[in-house]
Formats: structure tokens, sequence, C-alpha cells
């Protein structure tokens, strides 16, 4: 069985990385999306806890997919895996560099890691959580950005938080 590792913040997840999810399972026996700690990050807006639970609702028609969390590195997560496979999304050519150092470290400590790069989809190339996170706090309308289940809770915290 081949499992592909999504991993990222998802703080929130996005109609993007829903996208790169149901490309995913087209390609990959399993999918798992796991959420990890970016300690680069500022403050989340959801718990990591909170996130895989608002991630659940939005994979759970999809069979062959899982969530988990880690707060290890990637390359000591994939482990618990055979030959398992990173699955990244891209949007420009500079998520490009930061991702192809990443795979490049990821490699090093953990030989049988591969990644997998997937262009995003033309439509969600300007999409990042960050932008959800802006444009809610202002009250703007979320619905074209984010997975409709989870609409509800994203436009609350972000409209708490501003």
């Amino acid at each position: 069985m081949t499992t592909a590792i999504y991993p990222g913040s998802f703080d929130p997840i996005t109609l993007g990385h829903l996208n790169i999810i149901k490309r995913a399972v087209q390609v990959f026996d399993r999918v798992v999306v796991c959420v990890m700690v970016n300690s680069g990050k500022y403050t989340p807006l959801f718990t990591i806890q909170e996130r895989v639970e608002l991630i659940r609702r939005v994979v759970e028609r999809f069979p062959n997919v899982a969530v988990d969390c880690s707060h290890d590195l990637l390359a000591e997560y994939a482990k618990k895996y055979e030959k398992p496979v990173v699955v990244k999304g891209l949007r420009a050519i500079t998520d490009f560099e930061s991702e192809f150092q990443m795979a490049l470290i990821n490699k090093k400590l953990n030989e049988e890691l591969e990644t997998l790069f997937m262009a995003a989809s033309e439509k969600y190339t300007y999409l990042s959580s960050t932008i959800v996170k802006e444009l809610g706090k202002y009250g703007a309308d979320l619905s074209e950005f984010i997975p409709r289940e989870i609409l509800d809770e994203v436009q609350t915290r972000t409209r708490q938080r501003s």
C-alpha cells in the first residue's frame, strides 16, 4: 500500500488544500493529512486538535484519507509508514524554492522518504491560509476560499480575533 503524507499547518484548511487532497487520493492508496507544528509561524487561529477535527469533517467523504498531527520533524514522523511519499502543493516558484530545500533535508534525514510536488490548480494559486485569516478578520465572505463544512467556525474565529 502506497501512503502519501500531506503535511502542513492547515490553519485553516483551504479549498486549495482540499484540491491537493482530492488529486492525491487518485494517485495513492492512502493519504494522511498531517497537521504539523510550524515554529516559524505566529500564534495559530486554531489549536492543533481543532485543526485536526476541522479537517476530519472536510475529508470524511474520502475513505482512504486519514488525519493526524505531529510535533516531530516530518522525516521522523514518516518513519511510521513503509516507503512513504510526501505530497506538497506548489502555488508559485517561491514555493518551489523552499519546498525543494525541505525535500532535500527530509531525504537526508530519512533516505526512504520521497517528495512529490503537485502544481496548484490555477484557480487556487493565490490562496493561502494567511490570506483567508486576513480576509476573515475584515468580515469578508470566505465561502469561495474554504470548505463549506467549516465555513461558520472559520468566519466566527477570524472575526473574534480582529
